[in-house]
């Protein structure tokens, strides 16, 4: 993956830490509502070893309160400026379904990775905004937006439903120009606990797409619920499944605890030489 002057080297699984710049993300240990706790959160992400930064405005979660997008191009350019300052050369990723937010963080502060939860869904001028700018895009799965995506579950075939969907995207993505994409299928976005699992079970099914994946869940429901503990409690459960999602050729973990995940990777990487 290209973003500017920087390459990331895909043939190996990194790490993409999350750094919410929003007050009600569903976790709280990712909370980073001032420059301070942005700056703290990068300078141990970096650390502890990722390999990309993914800075959003806009929580996601379910039945999140919407936010404008003059505040989110504000919380995001607040993320992006402190790891720019920190770290110049990593790879940055902005969480972000509006192209004009795109378009004015990237006049500002050039080449960032686009991570679209719509795939251009939610905005007409999404594609063609990530095509002239010349940028990977990760294109992820979900219906509807935050506040309806939870009554949108209905399914008669989800593996086949999602990948008919990423098909229709990488093809409206190739049309355009958009020439570098990373599919995510979108654990917890208009998905039950139970379809999220069938989901990881099928994971490795959507490498035959021919693009880089990308898995979202650490400290998601499908992890705490069924332990009927808090997102705070489900880092050893986000950890058992990163192992599932690299086994199923998983090459991007986008996390909140980077320490565990890159070793997760590492330990694997070790399991995979063991076995060659």
């Amino acid at each position: 993956m290209k973003i500017g002057d920087i390459e990331v080297d895909l043939k190996t699984p990194v790490v993409m830490t999350i750094v919410n710049v929003t007050p009600d993300s569903f976790f709280g240990g990712s909370r980073t509502v001032d420059r301070t706790a942005v700056e703290r959160r990068i300078v141990e992400a970096v650390s502890e070893g990722c390999a990309m930064i993914d800075i959003g405005g806009y929580s996601t979660r379910p039945g999140a309160a919407p936010v404008d997008p003059e505040e989110e191009f504000r919380r995001v350019s607040l993320g992006v400026e402190a790891a720019r300052a920190i770290a110049p050369n990593l790879p940055l990723s902005i969480d972000t379904f509006r192209a004009s937010v795109v378009r004015r963080i990237l006049d500002r502060f050039g080449p960032c990775i686009v991570n679209d939860i719509s795939s251009g869904m939610l905005d007409p001028e999404m594609i063609a905004t990530v095509a002239s700018y010349g940028v990977p895009y990760i294109a992820m799965h979900s219906k509807g937006d935050p506040q309806t995506m939870q009554q949108l579950t209905e399914y008669e075939d989800l593996r086949r439903e999602i990948e008919t969907f990423f098909i229709e995207r990488i093809a409206a993505l190739d049309r355009a120009g958009v020439k570098e994409v990373v599919l995510d299928p979108g654990f917890g976005f208009a998905k039950t606990t139970e379809q999220n699992y069938r989901l990881l079970g099928c994971l490795g099914s959507f490498r035959a797409l021919g693009r880089p994946l990308l898995a979202g869940l650490s400290r998601k429901s499908m992890i705490y619920r069924p332990l009927g503990i808090s997102p705070d409690e489900a880092l050893n459960g986000t950890t058992a499944l990163h192992w599932e999602c690299l086994r199923q050729g998983v090459s991007i973990l986008r996390v909140h605890d980077t320490r565990a995940a890159v070793e997760t990777v590492r330990l694997y990487e070790c399991y995979k030489q063991a076995l060659a």
